[in-house]
């Protein structure tokens, strides 16, 4: 028994509702001719100039509102700030003939704490541990002293300058004196 193979009835092709134009198809990717010469030609151009311009504005909105969540950021942290600079600004108009240097100290241990309390909670740390070992991550070595022991090789014996980090963001490594074991 042999089947004849019947020949696939071509569909009629999908009309674009506003225009009553054929739309291509996966079937035909060619549609038949346009009823009136330029007109699918002038739609697609039509179309691609109005993505072109959509996607344009929602480019300079998203650019606009990146710039002003930074600013945002910005001012929220020197609000934060603000009483400990006030603080600070006190202590520096101090006539230093009216201030012992253990007030002057403890004033300037206030100022400190209170950055470090809203710079942490703004997510900053600082890295400025030494006896770990060198993380060239978050580490920048600029020189090495012979260590001791040998658990001591590569690892960090002297902060010259903290680092600090927001959340996973480095923003400056920690400058550091790395030991490395020479052996005996």
């Amino acid at each position: 028994m042999t089947h004849k193979s019947h020949p696939r009835q071509p569909q009629a092709p999908s009309l674009d509702p506003d225009t009553g134009e054929p739309v291509p198809t996966p079937e035909s990717p060619v549609a038949s001719p346009p009823k009136s010469e330029g007109s699918e030609a002038e739609m697609w151009k039509d179309r691609h100039l109005r993505l072109a311009a959509e996607f344009e504005n929602f480019r300079k909105r998203t650019t606009r509102e990146r710039a002003e969540t930074w600013q945002r950021a910005q001012a929220e942290l020197v609000s934060r700030l603000a009483d400990a600079l006030d603080d600070l600004s006190r202590f520096a108009h101090i006539d230093p003939t009216q201030i012992d240097s253990k007030t002057l100290h403890d004033g300037v241990d206030l100022v400190e704490r209170k950055v470090w309390k809203e710079l942490e909670g703004a997510g900053v740390t600082r890295i400025d541990q030494a006896g770990v070992p060198f993380d060239p991550n978050i580490h920048e070595a600029v020189t090495t002293q012979p260590a001791a022991k040998p658990e001591q090789d590569h690892t960090v014996g002297q902060v010259v300058q903290p680092g600090y980090k927001m959340r996973d963001t480095l923003l400056r490594p920690a400058r550091v004196v790395v030991l490395t074991w020479q052996g005996q």
